[in-house]
């Protein structure tokens, strides 16, 4: 059925010297362990950027072995090289055009029958391949036993079993990838049957000499046009692009009637058959294993049951807002206790030392009150990323995207949305990207109109110091609530963006369950430092450098008061305040914050420390001047609601387009005026 043998004619073929970079792709369906194989073989060396062209996230790395280096592009996951989503294209397009020495192929070894078919595509493509049996634990947990010797001959590669999370057999794979070097490439050949290799045949002599040419399998590029993908006739000459296009229409609908169904979904099948066929070859499973539900399946009758799988996801929820403000409140007072007495030490200190006063204002009001203001909500934000990469690395994510697909799909949205949806917890900016992963255009250009309603880790200091302020013994029913009311009001734009817009039904949802784990504590706490130093170096660079513009603006005209309505920054306040009077906020301080706030969310909180700690008064005791419970929620709901900070605004350019990214900023800043001053007119009649 296949016929695996060496070939040196193919370009990916060559012989090396000592000392030279050996560069690798690391490819494999999501969760298989890819990432994790990756951070094992690179450690610290990795730099993270974008694909030329695309912002699809671009992670490389290196490592030394026996005097070679080694340079690993880690692939976006992909369950193929059909080229449909993003993910898939960014793929596709590095093995063609970048041309890698070698693809590790990472597969879940207890899953390895639908995780193979990137692997044929692979082979077929004539790629140099390491196939990694990743999580062998797992298998092995399960009865599952491989013979790596049986898929070493079929497929002719060679095969590892690894462990990442525990660092088993990385040692091995490194020398594997090190023998790419001395390797030629194997010349994979499935056998598709009597009906179709005649035409593959037929076809491929005519694709041949331009192919070759590309440095392309003819085979590789017939099957490529046979399922559909005319783009890949960039490779052929004018003349035989034109032939071709003709030749394989006519090809395609002679086989469609023949077989009654397309041809892409004969060719898959085929694959399957094969595979099938060799996984029941390669591995044997313990008799009682075949019918035992594994931990996971007995797990996910609860976690994904139909009618308790919403409120299970509610529950985590909430208890993650608890632990976001019953351990991370009393840390936070704690850093404003430190910042309230740095404040005071350096006043007390230039004063002492006769420095102007000008110098010990922008210090203490402007820096110290205006910085601090914002990093004394650091403790709640890394127990939200803590929480968030807990149910991330755990498996629960796509347990929860599941679970939402029926809801999601009847208001137009895709199942897969939910995901991007919950990153957007986090940051906005990544969660936009994470809509790659859908493979309709509509799907992602509504899902990115939709993600920056979901609360960002950027809006939880707002919700933080007004929550405790006005709402001091529910404070995590308060920012719950309001976390809530941004998923709602996601899902019924999306049903008016989907009735006006984009008319298409949503696909049905497809999505891996990957096996529950432990996450691995070392991979955890990367993750959550990672995003929280973002978090201080925004404070220290974008808000402090924002901050200081403030503090000048409020200083002049020279001779003002500090912080009054007669400088620069009140002026521009007392223009804006009027528009927002009708929401119960309609003082010049709380407007200019606003306004910052489209340069980061952070900066809501920066400001108002800035403009309004002054004469003695603390933060906390300038808000009651501010608002009341009714509009200091109104105004936290419009915190939440209102245009995207700029980074968010330029992820939704880059992804889509100017037009789409100012629709985003119109509707998202009408909507969040209509809901603040309907809650604040509601309030006002219900708590009078």
């Amino acid at each position: 059925m296949t016929n695996p043998e060496s070939s040196s004619g193919n370009h990916r073929s060559s012989s090396h010297g000592p000392g030279r970079t050996i560069r690798i792709a690391l490819a494999g369906n999501p969760n298989s362990g890819k990432t994790t194989i990756f951070n094992a073989l690179t450690g610290a060396h990795q730099t993270v950027g974008n694909w030329p062209g695309v912002t699809v996230e671009k992670k490389e790395g290196r490592f030394e072995y026996q005097h070679h280096e080694v340079t690993v592009v880690d692939l976006p996951g992909t369950y193929s090289l059909s080229a449909y989503s993003l993910d898939e294209q960014v793929a596709h397009n590095y093995l063609i055009d970048e041309t890698p020495d070698g693809v590790v192929a990472i597969v879940d070894a207890a899953n390895l029958e639908r995780n193979l078919y990137l692997v044929i595509q692979l082979l077929e493509l004539g790629a140099r391949v390491v196939l990694d049996l990743n999580m062998s634990d797992i298998a092995q947990a399960r009865g599952i036993t491989i013979d790596a010797k049986v898929l070493e001959k079929v497929l002719g590669v060679r095969v590892v079993a690894t462990t990442a999370s525990e660092g088993a057999g990385l040692d091995e794979l490194k020398r594997r990838i090190h023998d790419f070097v001395r390797q030629p490439a194997p010349s994979f050949k499935l056998d598709y049957g009597d009906d179709l290799e005649p035409e593959l045949e037929r076809l491929a002599a005519l694709v041949a000499p331009d192919a070759e040419r590309a440095g392309l399998r003819p085979r590789w590029l017939v099957l490529r046009l046979l399922e559909g993908e005319q783009g890949e006739l960039h490779h052929v000459s004018p003349e035989v692009e034109r032939q071709m296009r003709e030749v394989v229409q006519t090809t395609v609908k002679r086989l469609e009637r023949h077989w009654g169904r397309d041809i892409e979904t004969v060719i898959a099948e085929r694959r399957f058959g094969f595979l099938k066929g060799l996984v029941g070859e390669c591995t044997t499973r313990r008799a009682d294993e075949s019918t035992q539900p594994t931990g996971s399946d007995r797990i996910d009758r609860l976690l994904t049951n139909r009618w308790l799988g919403i409120p299970v996801f509610l529950l985590l929820m909430g208890v993650m807002f608890q632990l976001v403000f019953r351990i991370g409140s009393p840390l936070a007072r704690l850093i404003d206790t430190g910042f309230t007495a740095l404040g005071k030490a350096t006043i007390d200190g230039l004063t002492a030392a006769h420095a102007p006063g000008w110098i010990g204002s922008l210090l203490a009001d402007g820096l110290i009150h205006g910085v601090g203001s914002v990093l004394v909500f650091l403790p709640n934000i890394v127990i939200l990323f803590l929480v968030l990469a807990l149910l991330e690395d755990s498996g629960y994510m796509s347990r929860a995207a599941f679970v939402m697909d029926r809801f999601m799909h009847a208001l137009g949205l895709h199942g897969k949305s939910f995901i991007p949806m919950m990153m957007g917890f986090g940051c906005c900016v990544p969660a936009i990207l994470a809509t790659r992963t859908l493979e309709s255009r509509k799907d992602r250009i509504l899902t990115i109109l939709i993600t920056p309603l979901m609360s960002c880790s950027a809006r939880l200091p707002i919700y933080t110091l007004l929550a405790a302020a006005f709402f001091p013994r529910n404070q995590w029913l308060v920012v719950f609530s309001l976390y809530l009311l941004g998923i709602v009001l996601a899902v019924v734009m999306a049903r008016l963006l989907r009735t006006f817009l984009f008319r298409e039904e949503a696909a049905p949802l497809i999505i891996e369950l990957p096996p529950y784990h432990l996450p691995v504590l070392k991979h955890l706490l990367r993750h959550v430092m990672f995003r929280s130093w973002l978090f201080v170096k925004k404070a220290g660079t974008v808000i402090a450098g924002a901050v200081v513009v403030l503090w000048i603006l409020a200083r002049l005209p020279w001779g003002a008061a500090y912080a009054s309505q007669a400088t620069l920054i009140g002026r521009l306040g007392t223009l804006l305040s009027p528009v927002f009077a009708p929401a119960g906020f309609g003082h010049w301080q709380v407007a200019v914050s606003l306004l910052t706030g489209i340069v980061a969310k952070e900066l809501v909180v920066g400001t108002l420390g800035t403009l309004s700690t002054t004469a003695g008064r603390t933060l906390s005791s300038s808000l009651s001047l501010l608002f009341n419970p009714v509009s200091a929620y109104a105004f936290m709901a419009m915190s939440l609601i209102y245009t995207p900070c700029v980074a968010t605004i330029a992820a939704i350019r880059r992804e889509t387009n100017w037009r789409w990214a100012a629709l985003a900023v119109g509707y998202s800043l009408v909507l969040g005026w209509v809901v603040a001053v309907g809650i604040n007119q509601v309030g006002r009649l219900l708590f009078r």
